[in-house]
This record gives C-alpha cells, sequence and structure tokens, in this order.
C-alpha cells in the first residue's frame, strides 16, 4: 500500500514550524512524526504539503493509496486499524480525519461517499505549536518502548551513575563518562554517536539524539528531546529542539520548542511562568492575534534558522519566526516576525542576500549544503511573512 501523510487542518496552528516543513517531519519525543509511522506501517512515506514545499517534500500517489493524518502520533491499534481500510473508507477521532483510503487524485476527495469508521481509543494530537513540549512526556515513552523493543542497549560505562538503569538505552558509538542519568520519571535515550560531556546531569524522560552533544555540566530536566547534531549546555526544562541547532552554553531554556539550524547565544534565558502566574497567551498565525494556551508554564517558540545574541532575553510565551536575528538588552517584543534583524530598541529586515550567505556557512559547518531548493523555500517564506515586519 501507498501511505500519505498530509498536513490536515492544523498546519496553520503550528506555524513558524511548518514554514519549512510538512506537519510529518515535525519532531516530538525521540522521532519525526513521519519516522513514527514509517516504523509502525514498515513503509516509506511521501507527503501531501504546501506547493512551495513539494520539491523538497514530494508527493508520490499511486492507484491505490492511504491518506494519513500527520497530525495524530501512531500506535500499534491506530495502524493495526489503518491497515484493514477499505476502499472509500475513512477513520475518524472525533470530527478530524485520522486516514481514508482513495483510489482518487486529493482534489476530488468527498468525504461524503465514505464511510466513517470511529476510533475510540486514546491519540496524541498536534494540534498547537505548545503540544510539542506538552505531550514530549508521552512521546518519548512511546518512541523508546518502539525503538528498544526486543533490543539490548550497547555498554554503559562504569564511570556513569546511573539511576533505574533498566530504562536507559545507547545506541552504538555513545561517549559518555562520569554523567549522572536518573530514569526513575522517565526513560532515557542516547542515540548512535551522540557525546555527553563530564558533570552532566540527566533525569528522563530524555532523548539525545544521533551525533547530538550535551555539553560539560549540563542540567536537563524531563521531557526534553535534544535532536541530531545539535549542542548543548546550560539548563534545560521540558524543551524539544528538532536538529540542527546549538544552545551550547549557560542560561535557561524551559517550555520551548526550537527549530532547525538555530543558535541561542551564551547567557540567553527565556522566561516559562509570568511573575503573575496567569496563563500564558502566544502569537497566533491564523487570528493574527495573541491567544490563550490554557497553560501557566509556556516559554519560546522559534522558529528554523533564528538567532539570539549573547545575554539575550525572551518574555513568557515569544514566538519568534524563521530566520530572525535577535540581540541587545531588555526583553525584545514576544512576537518577533520572520526575517526580523534587532531587538528591544526595535527591527529592521533582514535582508536575503545576508540570510542566504548566513544559511550557506551554517549549514557547511555540519557538512550540508544549502542549495536551491533550499534557497527558494525561505525565499518563498520571505514573501509570505512580509506583512507581519510591516
Amino acid at each position: 500500500m501507498n501511505y500519505i501523510l498530509f498536513d490536515g487542518s492544523v498546519r496553520n496552528s503550528l506555524l513558524p514550524f511548518t514554514y519549512t516543513r510538512p506537519v510529518a517531519d515535525i519532531r516530538i519525543g525521540i522521532l519525526t512524526i513521519r519516522e513514527k509511522w514509517e516504523n509502525y506501517l514498515g513503509n516509506t512515506t511521501t507527503t501531501l504539503t504546501e506547493e512551495y514545499l513539494e520539491e523538497k517534500y514530494p508527493m508520490v500517489e499511486l492507484e491505490e493509496n492511504v491518506m494519513l493524518n500527520a497530525s495524530f502520533l501512531p500506535n500499534k491499534n491506530l495502524v493495526k486499524t489503518i491497515r484493514s481500510l477499505k476502499e472509500k473508507e475513512a477513520i475518524y477521532y472525533g470530527d478530524e480525519v485520522v486516514a481514508f483510503h482513495t483510489k482518487n487524485t486529493q482534489e476530488e476527495v468527498n468525504f461524503d461517499e465514505y464511510s466513517s469508521l470511529s476510533f475510540e481509543e486514546d491519540i496524541i494530537q498536534i494540534k498547537n505549536t505548545w503540544d510539542i513540549f506538552s505531550f514530549n512526556d508521552q512521546a518519548i515513552k512511546n518512541d523508546f518502548a518502539l525503538l528498544t523493543e526486543g533490543r539490548k542497549s550497547a555498554p554503559i560505562p562504569n564511570t556513569v551513575n546511573c539511576v533505574n538503569k533498566k530504562a536507559i538505552f545507547f545506541e552504538d558509538g555513545v561517549e559518555i563518562s562520569f554523567a549522572t542519568l536518573n530514569a526513575s520519571t522517565g526513560p532515557i535515550y542516547i542515540g548512535k554517536n551522540a557525546q555527553v560531556m563530564e558533570g552532566s546531569l540527566v533525569r528522563g524522560p530524555f532523548a539525545l539524539c544521533q551525533d547530538a552533544v550535551l555539553k560539560m555540566g549540563a542540567k536537563i530536566y524531563g521531557a526534553t528531546t535534544i535532536g541530531p547534531s545539535s549542542k548543548v549546555g546550560g539548563e534545560v526544562n521540558n524543551s524539544v529542539i528538532f536538529g540542527y541547532s546549538s544552545k551550547a552554553h549557560d542560561g535557561f531554556l524551559g517550555n520551548s520548542v526550537i527549530g532547525e539550524w538555530c543558535n541561542l547565544g551564551a547567557d540567553t534565558n527565556n522566561s516559562n511562568l509570568k511573575n503573575n502566574y496567569a496563563e500564558v497567551k502566544l502569537w497566533d498565525y491564523e487570528t493574527g492575534r495573541f491567544a490563550k494556551t490554557g497553560l501557566q508554564f509556556c516559554g519560546l517558540m522559534m522558529g528554523d534558522h533564528s538567532k539570539s545574541g549573547i545575554n539575550t532575553m525572551f518574555n513568557t510565551g515569544t514566538v519568534v519566526g524563521v530566520s530572525a536575528n535577535i540581540y541587545g538588552g531588555n526583553f525584545p517584543r514576544n512576537f518577533i516576525p520572520s526575517f526580523s534583524w534587532g531587538g528591544s530598541a526595535g527591527f529592521t529586515t533582514f535582508l536575503m542576500d545576508k540570510v542566504d550567505e548566513v544559511a550557506r556557512v551554517v549549514l557547511k559547518r555540519r557538512n550540508v549544503e544549502y542549495n536551491e531548493v533550499e534557497r527558494k523555500i525561505l525565499h518563498h517564506i520571505f514573501e509570505i511573512t512580509g506583512k507581519y515586519r510591516k
């Protein structure tokens, strides 16, 4: 069967992260949503997403296709139900379509012609940016069970102080010594060729993905994910870093989501709790205003390619778009549009020739090419986000 992941109705609620990727390529837990589906299905997937992302994330459509709503995280029973789908059957979770079987092109889908199957068990759905860190605890636990079932951890050195060692799993090539790993509150997963430097203190649930680095003396609280090839130091609590990003120095990051190719300068800190303990509001790209989250703890949402200078302070519930550069004293405003350059004193536009120049250098440091496909995506985002910089 041919499986296609589609963005669904929540795509705009997940901006700025879905400016640069389909919903399927959001990381939550250890794996991206796409990687979860492919592990459960035993199949590769393609993507139905925004037109400007199609060259990087193409859709392969065959005679028969099962369309999967990428905002839902799979589990065994859901996948079993999906495998039994017949033509013109659709699975619903409440009012939301989870999956459907079709022979038609996607422009011709008429759900009035479909038989509806209701999935009654609980499923995690990522509807808002803050769901990424809010559901990360359970997502790490689910991914840990999926990835380690029937497998044995690589050896854990005697110099590592472990609590609840049976819930700690190392892939091959892990480099670690004189660190403390406490899995009493959730599992700890250390990916292939990852490095945990001496003096690091880690409390689960925690995922350090392939080739990532935890710097000396880091203090990591669950439920936290550090994505592939990222470097992290300082204090981190209940946050998700997608990958290829750096928070290499001291400073606090809490209840936050950081995209790819970001850099938080030394002593960058974010607030995750208002002084009056009030509910946090976040910028909503759909309504163009700030919306209630229902959360008391909510920190920083930073889109891909954004950077902060040393000693940057982010207020509670700050949203930073794509390829912004923030620096200077005092708190900048808590919605910073994509391609903004500045801080509390005001912003100018980060012009595209400089954006290209920085991106090319940053990607090259990780042996990744800033190619024409990536360039066109960033240039398109620059155009569609211009209204926020006025």
